[in-house]
């Protein structure tokens, strides 16, 4: 079932991240947690080092679970200390937040709006679909920090190491998982190439070198 489902939230402990499980199951969404990041996932969210506790739901989900989080989040924004650190935000830092609200928690994104209202600020629910839909772009963009990975690839599956193998496969199927659920590749088609040549090389040197390594014992 893990793998029918897409990484909605990722967390920095634990507690937090069953106290949004429990909020969504409340409202009949199945959530599956985990705590193991697949190595062909990566996500929308930057480093697993700072968030390694995710919560999964399927995608058809995804809509839903964030009008439940928005909704809980209004509920409780009166209730919000004066010295909680949003309120020492800029009108730019608060405009932040709501272009990348994949980075920040749904209080967050929710006070950042009633913040820039109480100043004057413009805020609608266009203005809110259109920053959605300028940073689904920009994170769709394939990485293109990958260089390094491809010569290492290819060095490895030249001399018939199994890591130059297992690098292009890696490589090669690598998935990030954008905000809205959506699964797209990591890298771009030209660099793709490069991985899927690497696989293949090492899907033809590995064995015969192992072979040659068994030969060298009789």
């Amino acid at each position: 079932m893990q793998e029918e489902y897409s990484i909605f939230r990722r967390f920095p402990t634990l507690e937090l991240a069953l106290e949004i499980k429990e909020l969504l199951e409340d409202n009949d969404i199945d959530v599956v947690i985990d705590d193991n990041v697949p190595p062909v996932d990566v996500t929308f969210s930057g480093s697993t080092l700072q968030h390694k506790i995710e919560l999964r739901i399927n995608e058809a989900d995804f809509e839903k679970a964030e009008d439940i989080l928005e909704q809980h989040s209004n509920a409780v924004l009166d209730e919000i200390d004066k010295d909680y650190y949003l309120f020492s935000f800029t009108d730019e830092e608060l405009y932040d937040v709501l272009l990348k609200s994949d980075e920040w928690s749904s209080l967050d994104y929710a006070l950042a709006q009633k913040l820039l209202k109480e100043r004057g600020k413009s805020i609608d629910k266009e203005l809110l679909i259109s920053l959605k839909k300028q940073r689904l772009e920009e994170l769709a963009k394939p990485d293109d920090n990958q260089q390094a990975w491809i010569i290492a690839g290819y060095i490895f599956s030249i001399l018939g190491g199994f890591l130059g193998l297992i690098i292009g496969y890696f490589l090669w199927t690598s998935k990030k998982t954008l905000p809205n659920g959506q699964k797209v590749d990591s890298y771009s088609l030209k660099d793709k190439k490069h991985d899927k040549g690497i696989f293949y090389i090492g899907v033809i040197i590995a064995p015969i070198v192992l072979i040659m390594k068994m030969l060298s014992y009789f």
